[in-house]
């Protein structure tokens, strides 16, 4: 699967998103290595801490579907900002031990820019 059809499914799950606090929306698609895509999107509750982003959303879903750490190929993240679209630091550490002992390929997007590569 290509990244721009990675970002697709990501604009597609931001606009699943349940934020009705922040008005935040932000949607990930999480590829494994085998071709499977795992969509995610934040969804936020009155207790900010009990929040979850869309990021972590697709790496859970992804493990509770039998999936395991360095069995994903690439993340595409999407979000409405002015560039592209940095994780929190939860996210950050998920990505980072689940994505395996090497960067996996990541995209970051504005829903108002064109997209920006970078690896993760």
């Amino acid at each position: 699967m290509k990244m721009e059809q990675l970002l697709g499914r990501a604009g597609v799950a931001r606009e699943k998103a349940y934020a009705p606090y922040s008005k935040f929306k932000v949607g990930a698609a999480l590829l494994t290595q085998d071709g499977q895509v795992f969509d995610g999107c934040n969804v936020e509750n009155a207790s900010y801490g009990l929040c979850n982003c869309a990021e972590r959303t697709a790496f859970f879903s992804a493990i509770a579907a039998g999936y395991q750490r360095d069995q994903f190929a690439a993340l595409a993240v999407i979000g409405d900002t002015e560039g592209p679209i940095a994780p929190c630091g939860a996210c950050r550490q998920v990505i980072i031990e689940l994505g395996g002992p090497g960067p996996a390929d990541s995209s970051r997007q504005s829903a108002r820019r064109d997209p920006r590569h970078h690896r993760a």
